[in-house]
């Protein structure tokens, strides 16, 4: 049996959310398991899944030393110097501006070289993290594809995941700006109104009815300037579906430059060739929050900006004849 006293920093969240990890090899079905057979109690008493920890909480987990053993993974975080550069940073956030070519979160190809470990790692350096404490992990509260650079954010404690994560859900309070790159001329702002479904077995997205299963998905775009082979969008998300943006931009046959899985391979090719660019043009650069609530309503009203990487803003000067991108 394992019993822990439930810390300030890892209260109010579901009781099952926190044994997922602490047991963090543990299957699903193992996990829930234990709950049927009312094998986790709060100060001797069983409790639902749903049950909201509370500080000073009494938990006890029945399960044995070898499953203790089985079940505990020891968390993976980078031991290097942290390069990456920060935007912002204090007790409760850090937001950082994320190279292209970097995962945010692992996957089954690659595990140990992301943006969380090194993130986590820069955190247990500056002695603000303990990797045994396993209530919770410092984590991103959305995502950026491999290939997309810029902002992310970090909650470093549970209260201020659950508002960020609420609000990157819902988008009732904070506004995502990008920049893409795209084929052909784009004169006029306009607004993309597509329903998108997710393949889970090929991860592919596709415009699909919402009775067919589509979700609702709304982008708005506008240029900043264009020419006849290429156009620079600022582009707002008012959803946050996977892929939105390169799905929703090759919707209107405007695909973003470099896009493998949906843009213009031909494209692609010669962009390639005459830029020696290869990935997916689209950088997230800025976060707008409007009112946000409780702990983190010092950040109401405020907005961060991500530079573009060099390789980005030097493309942009070379083909709209030395415009500055950093006017925008």
């Amino acid at each position: 049996m394992k019993e822990i006293k439930i810390k300030k920093e890892f209260s109010n969240q579901r009781v099952d959310k926190f044994v997922r990890k602490y047991l963090n090899d543990a299957p699903l079905s193992f996990i829930y398991k234990l709950f049927r057979k009312k094998d986790v109690k709060i100060n001797d008493h069983w409790v639902k899944p749903e049950y909201i920890l509370k500080c000073d909480d009494n938990l006890k987990i029945y399960v044995t030393d070898e499953q203790l053993n089985d079940f505990i993974k020891p968390l993976e975080y980078s031991k290097i110097n942290f390069d990456i550069d920060i935007i912002y940073e204090d007790e409760n956030i850090l937001i950082v501006n994320k190279p292209s070519g970097i995962l945010v979160h692992g996957d089954i190809n690659e595990k140990r070289i992301t943006l969380s470990n090194k993130v986590l790692g820069y955190l247990v350096n500056k002695n603000e993290y303990n990797p045994n404490d396993r209530g919770f992990v410092p984590s991103p509260c959305h995502r950026l594809d491999r290939n997309t650079s810029g902002l992310v954010i970090f909650a470093k404690n549970i209260i201020s995941s659950q508002i960020l994560m609420e609000e990157f859900k819902t988008h009732n309070n904070l506004s995502k700006v990008y920049i893409g790159l795209v084929k052909g001329k784009v004169n006029n702002k306009g607004k993309i109104d597509a329903p998108l479904y997710k393949d889970e077995n090929t991860g592919k997205v596709t415009i699909k009815s919402i009775k067919d299963g589509g979700k609702n998905a709304l982008t708005y775009y506008e240029p900043i300037c264009f020419n006849e082979l290429y156009s620079l969008l600022k582009i707002n998300i008012v959803t946050g579906r996977t892929h939105q943006i390169r799905v929703h931009l090759s919707y209107i046959d405007h695909p973003l430059i470099g896009d493998s899985k949906y843009g213009d391979f031909n494209i692609n090719k010669i962009f390639e060739k005459d830029f020696n660019y290869k990935n997916q043009f689209l950088h997230a650069y800025s976060i707008s929050f409007n009112k946000l609530p409780n702990e983190l309503s010092y950040l109401s009203n405020k907005t961060f900006k991500a530079k573009l990487p060099l390789n980005k803003e030097k493309i942009i000067y070379q083909i709209y004849n030395n415009f500055d991108i950093n006017n925008i």
